[in-house]
């Protein structure tokens, strides 16, 4: 059998030849970047025909094999090598979860370590007996305000004592029981306080509307009472202590059931509706620090000294009553004496009585009718005189000095 380049000779070697001009021209021949193709070897911008016809033949299977290496790749990287990464993920996820829950319940507890440090401190420096309590349930209704706290009648507690933040007043306590109570927040409808306006110092009733808001009634319309003037506990209600914080005037609304009052709308200076610790007034007997203690008793020195320096005046002025006997007439009460006498040293003279006095004579009594008076006037008593200083040869007693007796006669009827 013959071979394929014996039975082809002509026919390859005509191919041969061809594919030699054609790659001589391909050498020779450059291809710019218009589209056009000339044999101007000095054109930089052209490109021959070969390395053209090379590029064209190599670069779609070069594209193909980096496709297909960038698929390889992809797959490898994606879906082979990521087999336990939707594992892992979950596991992650899981753990970040966590972390926000510990964060949020770290957040909180430190929120409510600043709320109880600011409640200790005011705890400490709040001037009566005061038992701390977390709120930890509420009525469940919106026209009943009351909630329950973790203290009772073992921690002291008992029914009407006062409920109160480091902000301001919250309610009252109303019904104890062993380790918990419920309290009346002031904006219930059935709860009720004494307070009084800080400027115009206006007194009122606090209560709360059907919608839970503060108001102040039973005051008549007065043009003083503006929004922002602040409200303070009155202390005439035996429950809440004078002088604390209500809130401040919101706005004033007339009274609807009575013309001439108004109603005060407050503002709470304690959230209400956010209570999570509060204070129970358990004793309204003033407690005070060692340092005030210490003032207290430096004050109480200081007022027992000053009766003894008045004791030490009085002693002193006795001392120099008796170095001066001139000075006290010992016929004379104590308090008639020179030193002690505050009367007038130089009294007026009494006019003479009248030798026969009349209806209209001074101190006469006059009664009128037909009938003729027969009695006889009373006889004016006239002191007898006391020398303070007697002459020294009677022993040193006054002499008495003797006054004319008025005459009496019987009083005509005009």
């Amino acid at each position: 059998m013959e071979s394929f380049f014996a039975r082809y000779r002509n026919l390859v070697v005509l191919l041969a030849i061809l594919m030699a001009q054609i790659a001589g021209l391909a050498v020779q021949v450059r291809h710019n970047s218009t589209g056009t193709n000339t044999l101007d070897p000095s054109d930089p911008r052209g490109v021959r025909l070969i390395r053209l016809w090379g590029n064209a033949i190599i670069s779609p299977p070069e594209r193909l094999i980096h496709g297909t290496k960038i698929g390889v790749g992809w797959l490898w990287t994606n879906y082979i090598d990521l087999r336990h990464v939707r594992d892992e993920n979950q596991d992650l996820q899981k753990t970040v979860d966590r972390l926000r829950l510990e964060q949020a319940a770290l957040l909180e507890d430190a929120r409510q370590g600043q709320r109880l440090q600011a409640l200790l401190g005011f705890q400490e420096k709040y001037i009566y007996t005061t038992v701390a309590a977390q709120v930890y349930g509420s009525s469940g209704s919106d026209r009943s305000h009351v909630f329950y706290i973790d203290k009772g009648a073992h921690d002291g507690l008992r029914p009407d004592m006062a409920v109160i933040t480091a902000d301001g007043i919250v309610g009252k306590v109303r019904d104890v029981f062993g380790h918990t109570a419920q309290v009346l927040a002031v904006n219930d409808a059935t709860s009720g306080a004494g307070v009084i306006l800080e400027t115009t110092r206006i007194r009122g009733i606090l209560r709360g509307d059907a919608v839970g808001r503060l108001e102040v009634v039973g005051i008549l319309a007065d043009q003083r009472i503006q929004p922002g003037e602040k409200v303070l506990t009155a202390g005439g209600d035996l429950i809440f202590p004078r002088g604390l914080p209500v809130g401040v005037v919101e706005k004033v609304v007339p009274d609807p059931e009575r013309d001439s009052f108004i109603d005060v709308i407050v503002k709470p200076a304690a959230h209400l509706e956010r209570l999570d610790e509060v204070l129970v007034i358990t004793s309204t007997e003033p407690r005070f620090s060692p340092e005030e203690q210490q003032d207290i008793a430096t004050s109480e020195l200081q007022k027992d000294a000053v009766p003894t320096a008045i004791k030490d005046q009085v002693k002193a002025s006795e001392i120099m009553a008796e170095k001066l006997p001139g000075l006290i007439d010992p016929n004379l009460p104590p308090d008639k004496q020179p030193l002690n006498d505050s009367s007038n040293p130089n009294p007026a003279p009494q006019p003479p009585q009248p030798l026969h006095p009349d209806e209209f004579s001074p101190g006469a009594a006059t009664t009128p009718g037909p009938e003729t008076d027969t009695e006889p006037a009373p006889k004016p008593q006239t002191k007898k005189p006391t020398v303070p200083h007697a002459a020294e040869g009677n022993g040193g007693k006054p002499e008495p000095v003797e006054g004319s007796k008025p005459q009496t006669t019987p009083r005509r009827n005009p």
